[in-house]
């Protein structure tokens, strides 16, 4: 399976912003987390009841500052099962997985582990003469010249393949120089935090990452996911491809083509508690907050840059960074804006209906009507 680019909207989203401003039964439906209730907007609903087509499934999460004003499902999480999207229901976040691995980095980096100026043959001994001069900030920036890909996410790649691989590929530009965006870089980032931390890749973002923010429902493995809780994906005409780790997946995992770079699954309520986090020093002090925010790489003809996994748009709202992520069945959006701490996230197990619909083209003006909604107190 290839993955669409997370950065294809970026251009018309650089546009749009610009101008305007938990546990589960074994079988059934998900409870919320311990009880937790689902925040329901009243202007949101009416909002996504009149745009949200019907089929498929999803949940949808708006905040304002620390407080969570909407997390609430739509649709149908199982529908052989008939079990309903909750703010509970668990997702492959795709593509926003980008934004922990590069949270691992610049944490290793506050530890005084590393410094995204090293060049990746500290970590990973001898390189070619031509990855020779690869940083991290250049891994994090999608500036090294790797290749998008090395083959399909569930090829059985271990991580020593995968960067045997990753150093083997033919460089799309020379290091430093052009923006090509690279699943595989995020990988070899993966790759570097075990190789510093000493324990994989998973583990660390659990412990300095997920449960300083309160995430138990984040990861791959660890949080001993029950099938029920997890969202079935849907094709483009309804059928099933089941949930992702019915898929080739290692036993502590993804496969290294995915791992790092994508297939991270979460929560509504969990990516909420990254947002909270984030607003403070939790998990990261300000200065790596300005560092992964700061416009690094030009994204090439387009209004957006790229920080440390995450793009970044400049506003009338100020500074907005976001994310998005998809794999032929599923989509995610997740953005910030960072002046006044409002969030948007939605995920679908459905992003398309053939000939009907594309809820990746609606991204925008969700995106937008959302946080708009967040932010009215009235």
């Amino acid at each position: 399976m290839q993955r669409i680019s997370p950065l294809s909207l970026t251009a018309a989203l650089t546009a749009a912003l610009a101008v305007a401003g938990c546990g589960a039964d074994a079988v059934g439906a998900p409870r919320a987390a311990h009880g937790a209730p689902e925040p329901v907007d009243r202007s949101i609903a009416r909002y996504l009841d009149r745009t949200l087509p019907a089929g498929p499934g999803g949940t949808v999460v708006a905040a304002r500052g620390g407080e969570l004003v909407h997390c609430k499902g739509f649709g149908l999480a199982d529908r052989a099962a008939g079990t309903p999207a909750t703010c509970d229901t668990v997702y492959d976040v795709m593509s926003i997985t980008k934004q922990f691995t590069a949270a691992a980095i610049v944490k290793l980096e506050m530890m005084g582990r590393l410094r995204t100026t090293d060049r990746i043959s500290t970590f990973l001994g001898p390189v070619p003469p031509d990855k020779r001069g690869i940083t991290l900030h250049h891994l994090l920036t999608h500036t090294a010249g790797l290749p998008n890909g090395l083959g399909d996410d569930y090829d059985p790649v271990s991580r020593d393949e995968m960067l045997k691989e990753a150093l083997k590929s033919k460089l799309l530009s020379r290091p430093g120089t052009e923006f090509h965006y690279s699943n595989t870089g995020f990988s070899v980032l993966a790759a570097v935090v075990e190789k510093v931390s000493g324990t994989s890749y998973e583990r660390f973002l659990a412990k300095y990452l997920f449960a300083p923010a309160g995430m138990t429902r984040t990861g791959y493995v660890l949080p001993k996911f029950s099938w029920a809780q997890v969202a079935v994906e849907y094709d483009e005409n309804g059928a099933s491809q089941g949930r992702p780790f019915d898929h080739p997946w290692a036993a502590d995992g993804p496969y290294w083509n995915l791992r790092g770079n994508g297939g991270m699954l979460s929560t509504g309520r969990d990516m909420f508690k990254w947002h909270r986090a984030l607003l403070g020093g939790t998990i990261l002090n300000a200065a790596a907050k300005a560092e992964m925010f700061q416009p690094h790489a030009r994204i090439p003809g387009m209004r957006a840059a790229y920080g440390y996994g995450w793009g970044v748009l400049r506003t009338k709202d100020g500074r907005v960074v976001w994310h998005n992520g998809g794999n032929d069945w599923s989509f995610a959006s997740y953005s910030r804006i960072l002046r006044d701490g409002t969030m948007v996230y939605w995920v679908t197990n459905q992003v398309s209906q053939a000939d009907q619909w594309n809820l990746e083209d609606s991204e925008l003006e969700m995106n937008q009507a959302l946080a708009d909604r967040a932010r009215d107190t009235d």
